[in-house]
């Protein structure tokens, strides 16, 4: 029989220590209230407490989030990694959440926009994005294809969370995002995102709201 093994086992304990480390580790002096509960969340999903080095949020993005999610706001995703990380039991009206890249008109939207599945998925957002909180954690091309739509005419939503990670056009993305104004956001600038990311900082805003 192997010697036991000593490990904290009181997941309340592990709970409290992890956010003790980050809140000790992580320079949140930029960040206030909700956004800084957002920031610690963030940093809690990917064990980097370099991270708010290059996060950027708009002044207005966590109380629009927020507001979005009272008002029972459908949330937006670009992939089912963001949404199935979202706790559904958090959300403060029964938001919908919604990830359109399963639907089978995708594939021939691709096709007529010369773009990734994921990027055509949005067009199919188009009756929701009025209001909504997009939460874009996987791919760069999704978050250009959401400023495509912008320029074209599309409802605004509420506020965005662009943080596509990646080599190939996830920073370019998140700069145009910041960038571009019309919607209040949060990016991590450069190739560091992801799905855990974009959908603790959902979770954050849902929380933050209790």
């Amino acid at each position: 029989m192997s010697a036991r093994l000593d490990y904290i086992r009181d997941g309340a304990e592990i709970y409290r220590r992890s956010f003790a480390i980050i809140r000790a580790e992580a320079d949140l002096a930029r960040f206030q209230g909700a956004a800084e509960r957002v920031v610690v969340r963030m940093i809690h999903a990917c064990g980097m407490t370099d991270l708010p080095r290059d996060i950027n949020l708009s002044p207005d993005f966590a109380a629009a989030g927020e507001a979005a999610l009272r008002a029972g706001a459908p949330i937006l995703c670009d992939s089912k990694m963001v949404a199935n990380g979202i706790t559904r039991a958090r959300l403060p009206a029964r938001n919908e959440v919604v990830c359109t890249l399963d639907d089978p008109r995708v594939p021939a939207l691709a096709r007529a926009l010369n773009n990734t599945r994921t990027a055509a998925a949005l067009d199919l957002w188009r009756d929701r994005l009025d209001g909504a909180l997009v939460v874009v954690g996987n791919a760069p091309t999704a978050l250009f294809r959401l400023l495509e739509l912008l320029d074209e005419g599309a409802p605004r939503p509420a506020a965005a969370i662009g943080v596509p990670v990646g080599f190939v056009g996830a920073a370019e993305s998140k700069e145009a995002l910041a960038r571009d104004g019309r919607v209040p956001f949060l990016v991590v600038h450069g190739r560091r995102g992801g799905s855990a990311m974009a959908a603790a900082a959902v979770n954050a805003l849902a929380h933050a709201i209790e």
